[in-house]
C-alpha cells in the first residue's frame, strides 16, 4: 500500500516519546513492505536540519519538513479564553502546510493517510477535497485527559483556571474530531475502549508502540551489588516536568536518608537550568545523553513518577526491553498490560516509593526477575513486526471498504 504520514513533529531522530513511537510505525510500515512517505511540521520545540537526516532515512521515507512557530503569544492565548476553540489545535494550522499537503496530494495517489496525533485534524478537509484516500488518526493519547490531569493537580486557582479552559475546548474538539476519520489507531487497549465509548461509528484498533527485538538482544542482569537509581525523559513534556520535581522534593531525601550511598541520575532532553543547579546529595543531573538505550543499559531502577499524562510512555517499554526494574505510579504505567510485583513495581505515595526501592535494593534476585518478566512482556507484546501485520490487515480493510 501507499502510505502518506503527518507528523506533527518529525521522527527523526527519534529521541524522545512523540518521535520514538512516530519512527517506530514508520520503520515497521516500510519493513512490512509498504511504501511510505512523510510530511513533517518542523518546531521551534523540535527542530530539524534536512541535511542532517541521514540519506537513506531520507530516500526510505520521501520526508518533507513545514516549519511552524508553536511559541505561546500570551495575547492570543488570552483571547482564546473567550473562544470555544482550542489554542492547542489552533496553533498547527497554517496555509505554508497546506500548500505542502496539497502539493504531495497532487503529484501522488495514497491509498491510507495517517495523521500522527489530534493536533493535524484540522487538515482533514483539505485531503478530502485532494485525495480519495482513507484518512486515520494515529492517537498517541486521550489528548484532554492529559491536560484534565494537570489541571486537577494544579494548586494555583487562576492557572487551574485557564488550564481547565485548554481541557475543555481540547475536549470538545477530540471527540468531535473523531467523525471525520476512516479509522483510527490507539497506542493502548485502554484508549481505544475510551473511544468506542463515546459512540463514534468509526472503526478502533489497538497497535501499541512496538520494538524491532532483533535490534535489541536482552543484556546481561544489572550488577545490583551497587545499585543505580536513575530517570529518563524530556523535561519540556510538562508531566515529566511535574513527576521529577515531586520526587526530587518528596520522595528522594526518604531514599537518601536509608542508602546515603545511593546515586540518582537524571537524563533527558531540554533539562531545565534550575535542575542543574539543584543542591541535593548524589544527584546526578546528566541531560541528553547520545544513546538512551545505552544510557538504560548502564543503570539498574527506573523511576517514572508520572501524575498526568495519557498513552504509553515509551521510555517504560524501553527500561523493560532492556530487562531493567521499573518503579512507577499507576497513571505512568497505563496502556502497559504489566502487573505489579511481577514485571513491574507501582507506588503512589513518597513512602510507597522509598519502599519500591527498599526492596530493590535488599532483595536483588527479586529485581532481577520483574527485569526478565518485563522483558518477557515486552516480547509477547511489543513485537512490532507483528503489530505491522495486525496493522496491515486493519488498513487493508478500510481501503477495500
Amino acid at each position: 500500500m501507499n502510505i502518506l504520514i503527518l507528523c506533527n513533529k518529525s521522527p527523526y531522530p527519534p529521541k524522545e516519546g512523540g518521535p520514538i513511537a512516530m519512527n517506530a510505525i514508520i520503520e515497521g510500515l516500510i519493513r512490512a513492505g509498504h511504501r511510505v512517505r512523510v510530511l513533517t511540521v518542523n518546531t521551534n520545540k523540535y527542530f530539524i536540519k534536512m541535511d542532517e537526516i541521514p540519506r537513506d532515512y531520507r530516500q526510505r521515507t520521501h520526508i518533507e519538513a513545514v516549519y511552524i512557530d508553536l511559541s505561546i503569544r500570551p495575547l492570543e492565548a488570552f483571547f482564546n479564553l473567550f473562544s470555544r476553540q482550542s489554542y492547542h489545535v489552533q496553533r498547527f494550522i497554517t496555509r505554508e502546510f497546506e500548500q505542502k499537503l496539497i502539493e504531495i496530494l497532487q503529484q501522488e495517489e495514497f491509498d491510507i493517510i495517517q495523521i500522527e496525533m489530534l493536533y493535524l485534524a484540522p487538515y482533514v478537509r483539505t485531503i478530502r477535497r485532494f485525495s480519495s484516500a482513507r484518512i486515520v488518526l494515529r492517537a498517541h493519547n486521550i489528548e484532554h485527559r492529559i491536560w484534565e490531569r494537570i489541571a486537577r493537580n494544579c494548586k494555583n486557582p487562576l492557572k487551574r483556571l485557564y488550564l481547565g479552559h485548554i481541557y475543555r475546548t481540547l475536549k470538545r474538539y477530540e471527540l468531535h474530531a473523531l467523525d471525520q476519520f476512516d479509522g483510527v489507531v490507539a497506542i493502548t487497549r485502554n484508549d481505544a475502549s475510551f473511544f468506542r465509548q463515546t459512540g463514534t461509528a468509526t472503526p478502533v484498533i489497538d497497535i501499541p508502540f512496538g520494538i524491532h527485538l532483533d535490534e535489541y538482544p536482552e543484556p546481561p542482569s544489572c550488577e545490583y551489588a551497587t545499585p543505580s537509581l536513575f530517570h529518563i525523559g524530556a523535561m519540556n513534556w510538562y508531566p515529566n516536568m511535574e513527576g521529577i520535581r515531586w520526587f526530587l522534593h518528596h520522595v528522594w531525601p526518604l531514599i537518601h536518608r536509608e542508602f546515603p550511598d545511593l546515586k540518582f541520575s537524571l537524563a533527558g532532553r531540554n533539562i531545565p537550568e534550575w535542575m542543574y543547579n539543584l543542591r541535593i546529595p548524589n544527584l546526578e543531573v546528566v541531560g541528553e545523553v547520545e544513546d538512551a538505550m545505552a544510557f538504560i543499559r548502564s543503570k539498574c531502577i527506573m523511576v517514572v513518577p508520572l501524575f498526568s499524562g495519557s498513552g504509553i510512555r515509551i521510555k517504560i517499554v524501553e527500561g523493560m526491553t532492556a530487562a531493567r526494574t521499573i518503579i512507577s505510579t499507576p497513571v505512568g504505567a497505563e496502556g502497559i498490560h504489566c502487573e505489579n510485583g511481577k514485571n513491574i513495581l507501582l507506588a503512589t505515595t513518597p513512602e510507597e516509593f522509598a519502599g519500591a526501592v527498599r526492596s530493590c535494593i535488599l532483595d536483588p534476585e527479586k529485581c532481577r526477575l520483574i527485569g526478565k518478566n518485563a522483558r518477557m512482556l515486552i516480547e509477547e507484546e511489543h513485537n512490532n513486526d507483528r503489530l505491522m501485520e495486525k496493522l496491515s490487515a486493519f488498513y487493508r480493510s478500510l481501503h477495500s471498504n
